[in-house]
């Protein structure tokens, strides 16, 4: 007969999984929505599919990590216990909403699980010294390798990348056969085509890397008290994603392709790509990551870069005003922009500022590190004092 408490564990892993499927669909999908590139429907298949595969690939290193390794008795992970640090990890997902920060399920799931493991007296500190010398570490690499970009391969890559859709669609369906085939429209140009494969590229990308590092968040405590096996606990996330991913997610696609639909989308595609390479790297050793923190100071770096760019030759690039990234959409530049021959300055061109916005950056970092510390320092108070859990 199946423990009703491992039931409550169960619906509350999904709902963490639910919400991250519909907090993380949007930042990965919404620059190919807002391109028109493909439909919320086939947003939300495509983020369903990548992110359940990099959640069984790679994402095992990472629910093995949270589950056994962090704490070095996995024996305080009963039930009860399990259910709470998922409950704190909610609570994290309820406050970043509220403030309109996405507050990082990684860093709050690992200090939810060291608050418990602190209580207990069973914390690893040598794995957690590891998990947050990277946490240190990836976002300084984000830095330097985008301020890199910025400065000497941005232009470039706008004109390469950047593109404007045409008035028909993007495909015609061949339907005269016994199996439809796909068939680029007369209207469509190879700019345009090549320019949509990228932005849906770079969002299964996403996704995927998404699902190596924020499976644990939903699922590591229940595999940790070895009540529920690694397989259908994966299994289980990856359908609650979807769920989010075809439900409340269409709002977020909304918003945030709405909010760069006439825009190039050469920033959001160098910000993404960064970041997430960075995440599924240390998905592989099995490090939980902050896509939204590594993605934040990258578009620091992305910006101070391009402020302070040297040009090799005369390049023209789009853009009309002073281009703006947002740390939200990872909005990219508008059309017009004229960039000066080497050598000479641009009085009137962006400055750092211009290329970010700091009260938004400063809010999102601050709040990736207010939420995470009140979730360990919640969970240690709980998990230490509340007689239920006998610590």
């Amino acid at each position: 007969m199946v423990d009703p408490l491992l039931v409550v564990g169960v619906l509350v892993s999904m709902f963490v999984a639910y919400n991250i499927g519909g907090s993380t669909t949007g930042p990965a999908f919404g620059p190919a929505v807002g391109a028109d590139a493909i439909s919320k429907t086939a947003a939300a298949a495509l983020m369903s599919v990548f992110f359940f595969l990099g959640a069984w690939t790679i994402g095992r290193n990472v629910v093995t990590k949270l589950g056994t390794e962090l704490v070095a008795d996995p024996g305080v992970f009963t039930l009860e216990s399990s259910i709470a640090v998922l409950f704190f990890i909610g609570v994290a997902l309820l406050m970043g909403n509220l403030f309109g920060v996405p507050a990082s399920t990684s860093m709050t799931a690992v200090g939810a699980i060291a608050g418990l493991g602190l209580a207990g007296g069973v914390l690893d500190f040598a794995v957690m010294g590891e998990i947050v010398i990277w946490w240190v570490v990836s976002p300084i690499i984000g830095f330097w390798v985008s301020l890199i970009i910025g400065r000497y391969f941005y232009a470039r890559l706008n004109r390469m990348i950047a593109m404007e859709r045409s008035t028909g669609p993007l495909l015609d369906i061949d339907r005269s056969g016994p199996v439809p085939i796909p068939r680029v429209h007369k209207t469509t140009n190879r700019r345009e085509l090549y320019g949509t494969i990228t932005v849906v590229a770079i969002g299964c990308l996403m996704a995927f890397s998404s699902g190596t590092s924020n499976i644990a968040n939903a699922v590591a405590p229940l595999v940790g008290s070895k009540e529920l096996a690694m397989n259908p606990a994966i299994i289980f996330g990856g359908i609650a994603v979807a769920i989010g991913a075809f439900t409340i997610a269409r709002r977020t696609l909304e918003t945030m392709g709405s909010d760069i639909t006439e825009l190039p989308l050469t920033a959001a595609i160098v910000v993404a790509t960064v970041s997430s390479t960075l995440v599924v790297f240390l998905s592989t050793l099995g490090i939980p990551a902050s896509f939204v923190v590594i993605a934040t100071v990258s578009i620091i770096g992305l910006g101070w870069g391009r402020a302070t760019r040297p040009m090799t030759v005369p390049e023209a690039v789009t853009a009309d005003d002073p281009p703006r990234v947002s740390v939200d959409a990872l909005a990219a530049d508008e059309e017009g922009e004229e960039l000066p021959p080497i050598g000479e300055e641009e009085p009137d061109g962006p400055d750092a500022g211009d290329l970010f916005n700091p009260a938004t950056t400063a809010r999102v970092v601050l709040m990736q590190n207010v939420v995470p510390a009140i979730a360990t320092v919640g969970a240690y108070l709980t998990f230490r004092f509340v007689p239920i859990f006998g610590f």
